[in-house]
């Protein structure tokens, strides 16, 4: 059978790809990272699309199908014990290694699940790490939980080893419940593990003060949580309980979904025509974005992000995680719960994990895929007649969601019924924390409880846009809105605003601009509007949130060079995916992500161009964001702008919803239908 181009690898194929690799190094231990769908060349799916697109027959786009290939990321472990990082590309079609890389020793592979199972179980085995776990009293009934994160990075001139640290907790064991918070409970400790030599070479103890205190200080007492409070969020834990007041709201499609999907990748729903596909890094990612037969893009991802915290304290310097590069979105996708992460009638993806020995397995529901109603999507009213027609606008919703130690992100790709796409982002779960003292304050953070501090920090994504605007060949150009000087013949009453349009030629950072409403268009200079005389286009306003904020040639500030902007333009280049680069474990600078992209200083004028859209959040706790924080919400919308020669959602029906009722005049529901 075979696949398209797109889909993810199947467990088949990845078990070809693991077998073509040990077949390649027989004689060494070989321990599996990844194995994922490479994509194929730009080139040759363009090829291979147009033939699909045309869907003529005699022209089988069969013929012109690219390879299916994977990629396999391993460790090659020698006589001397020490992990050689590869890289491969393996075609699992003709069973042949395609392509093979040894990836140097300043460059760390992204982490596994396993190794942070190393640095938990080699807590417990280090004597040093007992003997400091020692130096405090825990109450009667308390634990220690070791809670693995990436190192950060290096600082200068420490030796380029492979680290791992641990942040330490306590969890209350009386309740018998295994899901009692323990963030409640952070004690002063981080143990750093050696991941080749699998033992804990150092032991961090955390200063505790508060403001005006030294930055190394150790103010606390043995009885270091005797001041710490529960502080319990799941609902049988509560102390009272959950509201008894909230009636269910349901969302019913009797007559099943709008959409179709096919070959467990091609989404066909109302005009919208698209693949899902799913990786370790990204997570879920678009491809082949075309509405009514019009191509708008080739591929939309969630590139990457960054956690940088802003707690001057050593060694928080180092408390920076890229949770796309450091250890994958993908990997750490939440299996989604029918009627709990999604509602309606809901379309399950599923994703292909391995092992260390590359054995796969499906991980299930990683994806969801379902339609959700947005309000109005357009009205108006007669007045002389008095009839108004309204339509509502309905959005279908790819998502997924994961979880990073103490945090969870949401994140959905939402096309809607008038040809626009929206990429959203939410963060909710719990905010990472350390210990303070009893009755002090910090200028590092809020103090959300009884002994627990709240660091401040940011969070700041990039959306990688490879656009396709009737076409591959476009421009981007930002539009701004000024004030026009007066002038008798041209502006004699002063109310004139001038439309001012600037073509961006060669790759390069922007930033938003508010105050000239700057809008960013996706232009196709070779389509015009038959109306407006335009190029067709798409446009975008980048949200004006706050850039990177650690000094400039700081060590964070220097791994996440791609916060310098809130918008990029490059030019295409195959496998060019990762805003940070490829390898963002333990980095000291940004290598190969888009701000070497954009200092190519390629044309990027009726190109095949690549566009990132840089947004976040400054987050300075708040005691309501305890014990687990309400969701904060980050949107970038695409619209069509002189794309189309009318409202794209004219057509859609305005018709009654029947399910609707009214409420009687005492309150109480319900006296029956509209």
């Amino acid at each position: 059978m075979t696949h398209h181009p797109f889909k993810t690898l199947t467990l088949e194929e990845t078990r070809i790809a693991r077998d073509v690799i040990l077949s390649r190094h027989p004689d060494v231990v070989v321990d599996f990272r990844e194995i994922y769908l490479q994509e194929p060349s730009k080139d040759l799916m363009k090829q291979y699309l147009a033939l699909e697109h045309l869907s003529q027959p005699g022209q089988s786009p069969q013929s012109k199908r690219p390879p299916r290939l994977a990629k396999c990321q391993y460790d090659i472990i020698g006589s001397d014990k020490i992990p050689e990082y590869h890289e491969s590309v393996v075609d699992v079609e003709s069973k042949e290694r395609v392509n093979h890389e040894v990836i140097g020793k300043e460059f760390h592979a992204s982490l596994t699940l396993w190794e942070f199972e190393v640095l938990v179980q080699a807590c417990k085995e280090s004597e040093e790490f007992q003997s400091a776990l020692k130096e405090f009293k825990l109450p009667e009934g308390f634990e220690l939980v070791v809670e693995p994160w990436p190192y950060g990075g290096l600082e200068e001139g420490a030796e380029n080893r492979r680290y791992f640290q641990g942040l330490c907790f306590a969890q209350n064991t009386k309740n018998g419940n295994a899901d009692s918070n323990f963030y409640a409970y952070p004690l002063p400790l981080i143990p750093v593990l050696d991941a080749h030599l699998k033992k804990i070479v150092r032991v961090d103890r955390l200063a505790t003060g508060g403001k005006g205190e030294s930055l190394t200080g150790k103010t606390h007492n043995e009885g270091v949580l005797d001041h710490c409070q529960s502080a319990e969020y799941v609902p049988e834990l509560l102390p009272e309980g959950t509201r008894k007041d909230m009636k269910p709201i349901n969302i019913t499609q009797p007559d099943g979904p709008s959409f179709k999907v096919t070959d467990e990748s091609l989404v066909e729903w109302q005009k919208w025509r698209f693949r899902v596909s799913f990786n370790p890094r990204e997570g879920a990612v678009l491809h082949d974005i075309h509405y009514d037969g019009r191509s708008i893009m080739y591929r939309l991802s969630i590139s990457e992000m960054t956690v940088p915290y802003a707690d001057a304290r050593p060694p928080f310097h180092r408390k920076q995680a890229f949770d796309f590069g450091d250890g994958g979105a993908g990997n750490c996708a939440n299996n989604l719960s029918l009627g709990c992460d999604c509602l309606g009638v809901i379309k399950y993806f599923d994703a292909v994990v391995i092992n260390s020995d590359g054995e796969p397995r499906v991980h299930p529901n990683v994806v969801c895929l379902h339609e959700q109603d947005n309000g109005i999507g357009w009205k108006h009213t007669n007045w002389r007649t008095g009839r108004a027609v309204v339509t509502r606008m309905r959005e279908l919703v790819v998502q997924f969601i994961i979880t990073l130690a103490n945090y969870e992100y949401v994140f959905a790709f939402k096309l809607d019924t008038a040809g626009g796409i929206v990429i959203e982002v939410r963060a909710t779960g719990i905010v990472s924390v350390v210990n303070i003292d009893p009755g002090k304050t910090s200028e590092y953070g809020n103090v959300v409880s009884g002994g627990v501090l709240a660091q401040n920090h940011q969070h700041i994504f990039a959306a990688r846009i490879d656009p396709a605007v009737d076409g591959h060949n476009n421009t981007l150009l930002y539009e701004e809105s000024h004030t026009a000087p007066w002038d008798k013949t041209t502006n004699p009453n002063g109310n004139l605003y001038e439309i001012r349009k600037t073509p961006i030629t060669h790759s390069s950072g922007h930033d938003a601009a508010p105050e000239h409403n700057r809008v960013f268009k996706i232009t196709n200079p070779s389509h015009l509007n038959p109306h407006s005389g335009n190029p067709v286009a798409y446009k975008f306003t980048p949200p004006p949130t706050q850039k990177l904020l650690a000094s400039p040639g700081s060590i964070q500030a220097q791994r996440a060079l791609f916060t310098q902007h809130h918008v990029w333009v490059t030019k295409y280049q195959d496998n060019e995916l990762y805003a940070a680069g490829r390898y963002t474990l333990q980095s000291q600078v940004e290598k190969g992500g888009v701000k070497d992209m954009a200092e190519r200083k390629d044309s990027v004028e009726n190109e095949d161009l690549v566009l990132w859209s840089v947004f976040g959040l400054t987050h300075n706790p708040r005691v309501e964001d305890w014990p687990v924080m309400p969701v904060e919400v980050f949107q970038v919308g695409f619209r069509p702008s002189d794309f189309f020669e009318r409202n794209p959602a004219i057509d859609v029906p305005s018709s009654k919803n029947e399910a609707s009722v009214l409420v009687a005049k005492d309150g109480e529901c319900c006296a029956g239908k509209l």
